[in-house]
């Protein structure tokens, strides 16, 4: 089964949890920029949190089903409509041969994730089918989508096609067959125009002085429009050393907060560097990765200082989220 790309929207790309294990030859990690929202659409359709989706910004693709297909759709900043009618978010979706899913814009959220039943089977790259733009890595040549594109999917799961079996049998001359239930709204990051996103200290963060260090986990922020997938440029306080010095270049990762010497912060993201040399602020936590994965620019966050015993409790608690969707989807197809 192939998707044609009919319309590429502002910026879609083929991402999956990442390119893990090069980071010592300056390979990004990279992939999804919400991998929350990207393991629950791939689980909903059947898939493994780790198989490839199509990731829209803003403004979303236009896009044929050459078969019928099982897919969902999880994050925010859009919504896909077939036949004019909106496809429900976090549910499993029956869509027939020659179906068009396009999207309309929405007023909060900036990333969707379209998983198709058995995922998005273009060639791995380094272990990964993530697009990493800026090397020209991975995905559709390395690049963004563009109109005229084919994307092959894989072979779906035996969780995949009894979904599909059961929702084949209820379509009748409906555009799309969907489920009576879905996955928690609340398994989708906070999509908030002003989130509070919770931080650990970074190895620098007590070499700032203390009128910075009370400005950055009190003040607000703005995401700065020269933000992209490698970092969120912040507006908002300047925030500076207790004293100049030099540093060395060390290893930083998706959600270091790096201050440059002008003092407006840089959250690093999914495309991140493997080293930087300006000074650690903080780190952000792994659960609230996906919540800076859907703010656009302009939108406002704040910082909120956590402790790591709190850092690993939500980890935990994100994951094991995931793990009883997944065995929940498995229950509702008979599995």
């Amino acid at each position: 089964m192939t998707v044609a790309v009919l319309d590429p929207g502002l910026l879609s790309t083929v991402q999956d949890l990442g390119r893990f294990g090069h980071r010592r030859h300056g390979v990004v990690v990279g992939g999804a920029m919400d991998r929350r929202s990207h393991a629950v659409a791939n689980i909903l359709a059947g898939n493994d949190p780790g198989a490839a989706t199509i990731e829209m910004t803003l403004m979303g693709a236009a896009l044929r089903f050459e078969a019928e297909t099982l897919i969902a759709l999880a994050g925010g900043g859009m919504r896909g409509t077939v036949g004019g009618e909106a496809v429900p978010l976090r549910r499993p979706v029956l869509v027939p041969k020659g179906a068009e899913l396009r999207f309309t814009s929405a007023n909060i959220g900036c990333r969707i994730y379209l998983a198709i039943a058995g995922g998005i089977a273009v060639p791995p790259v380094l272990g990964s089918r993530s697009t990493y733009l800026r090397a020209g890595l991975g995905g559709v040549e390395g690049r963004a989508l563009k109109a005229g594109d084919r994307l092959p999917a894989g072979a779906p799961t035996a969780v995949g096609d009894r979904l599909a079996k059961l929702l084949a049998a209820e379509r009748g001359d409906r555009p799309f067959a969907t489920t009576g239930w879905s996955a928690a709204a609340d398994l989708d990051p906070s999509l908030r125009r002003s989130p509070h996103v919770r931080v650990l200290p970074g190895l620098q963060a007590t070499d700032f002085d203390p009128d910075s260090l009370a400005a950055f986990h009190g003040e607000r922020f703005t995401v700065s429009p020269r933000s992209d997938r490698m970092g969120y440029r912040l507006d908002g306080p300047a925030l500076s050393l207790s004293y100049p010095r030099d540093l060395l270049s060390e290893a930083v990762t998706t959600g270091t907060v790096q201050v440059p010497p002008e003092g407006k912060p840089i959250v690093l993201m999914a495309d991140a560097q493997s080293t930087g040399g300006y000074p650690r602020i903080a780190q952000v936590i792994e659960a609230d990765l996906p919540v800076l994965g859907q703010l656009r620019p302009g939108d406002v966050l704040r910082f909120v200082p956590v402790g790591l015993a709190e850092a690993e409790e939500r980890r935990r608690r994100a994951w094991l989220d995931l793990r009883r969707l997944a065995a929940g989807v498995a229950v509702h197809a008979g599995i």
